[in-house]
């Protein structure tokens, strides 16, 4: 190390330490959790980022760790990796000419405007370094790793100001050939932390878990609309989805090409398909926003019959094999006439009853309970009913709270139930969240509430039960394992971002997406993470699996659909 690095570097670590940390003695810290911490600290090491002076020390270190490459691109995430990047490239500049330029990249898509993910001149044909002030589990980072390299860009290196762990911590970055620097680990803050190695050399490492197999991109993605859409579903041979474009496709499972594809009708721009499909024999079934619901031949695509009665339809259909009818919900564009279902013929697409009463649009799917020849569906209106699903009949209705005129006006309220529902028949319960941040847990037999568990923000996904526990995923950024018996929360996990995706449970694994485009694997017993698979873009429904193949078939909210199986 030259001695005005070295300077630099003992200045740089005499900054983060006087302004760039904070102990919970000087300042209130709030986890994720939103506990105050008795005893803590953090880094807040963007406090310092714009000082001129330790700019201009941050050029100096990072030129002095890269001082051999030629060409160079310097690329930070927001928010800490934009004056990072100023700082290098303007450093740079002076060392290296007109050899270094950089750029940033978000954390998330633009959902307006020209809904970039990468924001500067790119060029093409330069290695990247990464920068950020911290790498601790070094997930922010992997998911940037993946979104460069999706658009045939070469990630060189990566360089942050303080490391938290071990550099055998992050296979994920090794396996790729991407070399991990950093000017400070926290080691060097000894000192300042008041304790000794506090970077620990037997954590287990997290790993990609999942090898991609292929990929279909279905194009036209609308970006802005951040929602669970079609999920996936898979026959023997083909997997199925919907598109936000409108485009319902058929794909060979095993190399993921385009065995039929079938065009709705007009509908609103961006919200062609979010229903899920289901099949049954071999017909696939699925609704539209031109308000339709179309009954497929699940192997050309050719159409059977469509039930036309509504104006939109996201909500998803459910079979009921022992009747011979398909549950959807539906949608009006008439005032006080906003929601409701029906029961169609699954032969014939004939309507055989309907309750088109509910006040509010519903966008709910039903849940048909086979033993009771029940079936549930929410609605915006914030109410859960129970129907006989042979012949419409209203058994009750439970309400999670009342509307405001506005609501009514709109069709939208507070309180909207977004997804479908879980039956626990061992307790003859019916559980669903509203977009409020509750999950209700209701006595089938008379509709009465037995409990209920209150999450910090909505649920926008359907429960699934495991064992004696319900998961259920919020947009609060956690997925919640709750006990059927108590209502309490056995574990939950962290996502980092929010949750629209329903968990997938498989052999006592949890397989869940989230915003931040990661597929995780936790154990299901306690929510402990075992292994991810990165995508480059949020990943907001249910992942579908093939047991015979053991594949697993991941679809993002970009109406990219990937082909993915775990590592061995």
């Amino acid at each position: 190390m030259s001695e005005d690095v070295g300077m630099s570097r003992a200045a740089l670590k005499e900054a983060i330490e006087q302004r760039g940390f904070v102990r919970s003695s000087n300042a209130r810290i709030i986890t994720r959790q939103s506990v105050e911490k008795d005893q803590g600290w953090l880094f807040d090491i963007k406090n310092i980022l714009l000082d001129p002076v330790v700019m201009g020390h941050i050029g100096h270190l990072f030129w002095g760790d890269h001082a051999d490459l030629g060409d160079l691109q310097i690329a930070g995430v927001e928010t800490a990796g934009i004056p990072l990047v100023a700082s290098i490239v303007a450093g740079g500049h002076h060392k290296q000419g007109g050899k270094v330029s950089g750029f940033f990249l978000r954390k998330s898509r633009k959902k307006d405007g020209l809904m970039k993910t990468i924001e500067g001149e790119v060029c093409k044909d330069r290695p990247i370094i990464l920068v950020d002030d911290l790498i601790n589990s070094g997930k922010s980072l992997m998911r940037q790793v993946e979104v460069l390299e999706g658009e045939g860009l070469r990630v060189a290196g990566i360089w942050v100001l303080v490391r938290f762990r071990d550099l055998e911590y992050y296979p994920y970055f090794r396996d790729k050939s991407i070399p991990v620097r950093s000017a400070f680990d926290l080691n060097d803050f000894n000192a300042t932390l008041g304790t000794k190695n506090l970077i620990r050399k037997d954590e287990p490492t997290l790993r990609q878990g999942f090898t991609p197999v292929w990929k279909f991109s279905g194009g036209d993605p609308s970006y802005h609309f951040v929602v669970p859409k079609s999920d996936p579903i898979v026959g023997e041979r083909y997997v199925y989805f919907g598109s936000d474009q409108g485009i319902f496709w058929c794909l060979d499972q095993g190399g993921g090409g385009a065995v039929w594809s079938y065009q709705v009708g007009f509908h609103p721009k961006g919200k062609g398909i979010f229903s899920s499909p289901t099949l049954f024999q071999s017909t696939v079934f699925f609704g539209a926003y031109d308000g339709n619901v179309y009954a497929l031949d699940a192997d050309t695509g050719k159409k059977k019959w469509i039930f036309m009665d509504a104006d939109w339809i996201g909500s998803s259909p459910c079979v009921a094999e022992d009747l011979g009818l398909l549950f959807i919900g539906l949608e009006f564009g008439l005032f006080r006439k906003r929601g409701g279902i029906a029961a169609i013929d699954i032969e014939t697409g004939k309507r055989r009853w309907q309750y088109y009463e509910m006040p509010a649009y519903t966008h709910s799917s039903p849940l048909y309970i086979a033993g009771r020849r029940q079936v549930v569906v929410g609605s915006n209106d914030g109410v859960a009913y129970l129907f006989n699903a042979v012949d419409g009949t209203l058994l009750w209705k439970f309400e999670t709270g009342s509307l405001t005129e506005d609501e009514l006006r709109t069709g939208f309220s507070t309180i909207d139930i977004k997804e479908s529902f879980a039956y626990d028949k061992k307790r003859d319960l019916i559980i669903f969240g509203n977009k409020q941040g509750t999950l209700f847990f209701v006595r089938r037999k008379d509709g009465s509430e037995a409990g209920r568990f209150v999450a910090e923000f909505g649920f926008y996904s359907m429960p699934v039960i495991y064992q004696d526990t319900v998961l259920a995923a919020s947009l609060d950024k956690h997925l919640y394992c709750v006990n059927l018996d108590s209502f309490t929360e056995t574990w939950k996990w962290n996502a980092g971002a929010r949750i629209f995706s329903t968990p997938f449970v498989l052999d006592d694994h949890v397989y869940i997406g989230a915003n931040t485009g990661r597929l995780t694997e936790l154990n299901a017993a306690t929510g402990e993470e075992i292994s991810f698979f990165q995508a480059t873009e949020r990943i907001a429904n249910r992942v579908a699996y093939n047991p015979q193949s053991k594949r697993f078939f991941v679809l993002t909210f970009a109406n990219e659909l990937y082909c993915v199986q775990k590592v061995t």
